[in-house]
């Protein structure tokens, strides 16, 4: 593959999103943050921070990804992507298993292990973890995270911003609002509202979250 990616962010998450892209043939372009990361394991060139640097001038081999795990900083990166006409592509991992009548947006992770199913729709700048699965028909809107092991059966619907825990499971047809918070193992029976957090098995309110 001729083109280069260049990371936008460069910790944890970014460690994936760089294997991933190497598995999938991208050379590394390099990488913005804040500031230059201390542990650097793929060896990557920093660039400086996307704040100081006109990413519109880089060459059209160039695209960038935005490496971070927080839902929010991961959509403001993308939205600078976009000012800047930044090419984007996808991340999906050689050994996850998407379905090819199922969908996902540029701008989203697939890691190693997780299974997209038939007619499942995946939005823009998601990260669908290590081992989660997605059934038939489920829709997942932008920006949103879907946890290691978390299990979504058929025809689940997931809001813009919202936060899927570790092992979380949720019942087929629930629907799950915007900016929602479902914790680590819950078992989700029934619809959240926007804007909650839900915990336990079953899943039940816990508090209202700051949009």
């Amino acid at each position: 593959m001729d083109k280069k990616l260049i990371l936008l962010g460069y910790s944890g998450h970014a460690y994936v999103a760089a294997d991933i892209a190497l598995l999938m043939g991208y050379q590394m372009g390099g990488y913005f943050d804040q500031q230059e990361s201390q542990n650097n394991p793929f060896q990557i060139q920093y660039l400086g921070s996307e704040k100081d640097v006109d990413l519109s001038g880089f060459s059209k081999n160039h695209v960038f990804f935005p490496a971070v795990g927080d839902n929010q900083v991961r959509q403001k990166l993308l939205q600078v992507m976009e000012l800047n006409a930044c090419l984007q592509t996808k991340l999906i991992h050689p050994k996850a298993v998407v379905s090819g009548i199922a969908c996902v947006a540029d701008s989203s992770l697939v890691a190693a292990s997780a299974v997209i199913n038939p007619l499942a729709a995946i939005g823009r700048g998601c990260i669908i973890n290590t081992a989660a699965v997605i059934e038939h028909e489920c829709q997942i809107e932008d920006f949103v995270h879907i946890a290691p092991g978390a299990v979504l059966a058929g025809r689940v619907s997931v809001g813009h911003g919202t936060f899927v825990g570790a092992g979380a499971v949720v019942k087929q047809g629930v629907k799950i609002g915007q900016n929602v918070v479902v914790g680590a193992g819950a078992v989700v029976l029934s619809d959240i509202p926007d804007g909650e957090t839900w915990v336990g098995m079953p899943a039940s309110f816990v508090k209202k979250n700051r949009i």
